[in-house]
């Protein structure tokens, strides 16, 4: 596992994934601290459906409540957020969540850019942006608006990464605040609690 004790504070973890990035985020969440003091979004590319298979996955792994966006919540410390399937995530300014049916980015809704870049004006040096494993490039412009902004940017490692494309384009086009394995980006997100 690399260093990684960030200095810089985080008001707000932002994860992006595709395919076999549900494998990393089912590694973290047992992980996390149930006293943790920021909430955690994440924008996965999953298929279109009505059920909530997802959230109760995910809630069955982690002690901290897990909610699937609805337009108009406000973000809430401690609180896991998942960004519905075919909606794109935007975090505003005022600290609400809002839900966008326009276009496909990158082929994809949710986009992980659009949930990046959004957060990335909302909270500046306050937010870090995680991305995971995925075969596109989605994340990557909303990486450089992250450091634009002075936020922090992770990519996860790599060689443990299913689909190894997504965290690797963004190393290539973006200078990473850290580079980590699952238990890693637990321990980085746990600094937090």
């Amino acid at each position: 596992m690399e260093e990684n004790r960030i200095t810089r504070g985080s008001g707000l973890v932002v994860v992006g994934g595709s395919a076999g990035s549900l494998d990393v985020i089912l590694k973290v969440l047992p992980l996390l601290s149930e006293r943790l003091l920021i909430p955690v979004i994440i924008v996965l590319h999953r298929k279109t459906s009505d059920d909530n298979i997802l959230v109760e996955l995910l809630a069955a792994k982690t002690k901290l409540p897990v909610k699937e966006v609805e337009d108009g919540d406000i973000i809430t410390p401690g609180i896991v957020y998942v960004a519905p399937a075919d909606y794109h995530l935007l975090i505003e300014k005022n600290g609400g969540l809002s839900l966008d049916a326009s276009e496909k980015i990158n082929y994809s809704r949710p986009s992980i850019d659009a949930t990046f870049e959004s957060a990335a004006l909302a909270y500046n040096t306050q937010l870090t942006a995680v991305i995971l494993s995925g075969g596109n490039g989605d994340g990557t412009e909303g990486l450089k608006a992250v450091k634009e902004h002075k936020g922090v940017a992770i990519a996860q490692d790599p060689s443990t990464a299913t689909a190894p494309y997504m965290p690797q384009f963004a190393i290539t086009a973006i200078p990473m605040d850290a580079i980590l394995d699952a238990e890693g980006l637990a321990e980085y997100i746990n600094q937090f609690s």
